[in-house]
This record gives structure tokens, sequence and C-alpha cells, in this order.
């Protein structure tokens, strides 16, 4: 989840971060486990992050560059509507069953939606956008069919596939729903 972070000292820290707060819940996660867990001293830890809270902020900033990179590049490649789209949408939701099979993985999202609720909000309309222009570019390549416009749509692939994780129904039903979405979703659009 570190992978748009240059700073090995701040990859160490959302690394440690993110495995604490998985391990023993966002409140019971303190500045020296994250410190201990990164390898190095707590003023450390704070000449990079002031507290937990802006951690929190900056993992899910990286949590959205790493997934709006990884679903245009899923969205680059060819095969079938629902194949291109299965893989974006594999893309998109890739580590979430890890986090919901953790005992504390509701937790950590309703923490996310509370400290970084800018953040979320404009990383899942890029997500909107990257689906949106690609339904474009399809639809004028002949190959979907648009029941509505592709920024309505795209919102709702990306408001779908958000309800999914927060209805809390565990790991594996989660992953069974994506495929399931993906896959209704793509063969909907798809002419044929």
């Amino acid at each position: 989840m570190t992978d748009t972070i240059d700073d090995p000292r701040q990859k160490a820290i959302l690394a440690s971060a993110f495995q604490a707060f998985a391990a023993y819940g966002y409140r019971k996660t303190s500045m020296d486990d994250i410190a201990r867990g990164a390898g190095m001293s707590r003023p450390a830890v704070y000449l990079h992050y002031k507290n937990k809270e802006a951690i929190v902020r900056k993992l899910t900033e990286v949590y959205y560059a790493d997934k709006s990179a990884s679903v245009a590049e899923a969205l680059a490649t060819s095969g079938t509507v629902p194949e291109v789209l299965t893989r974006a949408v594999q893309a998109q939701t890739a580590g979430m069953a890890t986090i919901l099979a953790s005992p504390h993985g509701l937790e950590m999202l309703d923490n996310t939606k509370s400290m970084a609720a800018d953040i979320i909000a404009e990383g899942e309309a890029k997500l909107a956008g990257l689906y949106a222009d690609w339904l474009t570019q399809q639809a004028q390549a002949g190959r979907v069919k648009m029941p509505a416009d592709a920024a309505e749509t795209g919102w709702t692939i990306t408001a779908t596939l958000k309800g999914l994780k927060l209805a809390g129904a565990g790991a594996e039903t989660y992953e069974k729903q994506v495929a399931q979405i993906a896959s209704l979703i793509g063969a909907g659009l798809e002419v044929r």
C-alpha cells in the first residue's frame, strides 16, 4: 500500500501503523506501537506525522493513489468488456478482504471515513472518473451500451463497491460479491 511513498522511513511508519491498526484497532494502537513496528523512536515518527489521525489520512491518500493507478492500468488492458471491467474491479478491491478479515477491519474503515472524508471523496471521484472515461471510450467504439451517462455509471460502480465493503459481510462473502458485481455490470454493458 505504500508504493507511492519514496521515503523509506515514511513507508516503514505507514506499514507499521497499518499492521498495528489491524492487530489492535485504532484506539488501542499507540504511537509507541507504531514507532516500535517501524524500527524507530517515537520522536522520529513525530518528525513525519503529528499524530495517528495524520497517519490515517496519509494511509488513505496512498490507498487511493495506488488504487487509481491500478484501476487505470487494468482499464487499459485488452479483452471483452466483462473481462476488462472485472480486472479493474479486482484492482480496486485488491487487499480489502485482508482488511475485512482483521478483527478491527470495520473499525479501521469507520475511522478512515470519519478522519479522511475529504480524501475519500476525492479518491472515489477519481475512480468514478476513470470508469466513466473508459465507458465513454468503449461506447464510442461500439463495445458498450450506455443505460445512463458514463459519469453516472462510473459513480454507480464505485458506490456499489464501497457499499459492499461497508456492509460488513466478511472477507469471503465480500470477494464473492465483488466478483458477481463485476460480472453483472460487465455483462449488462457489453454490446452483443
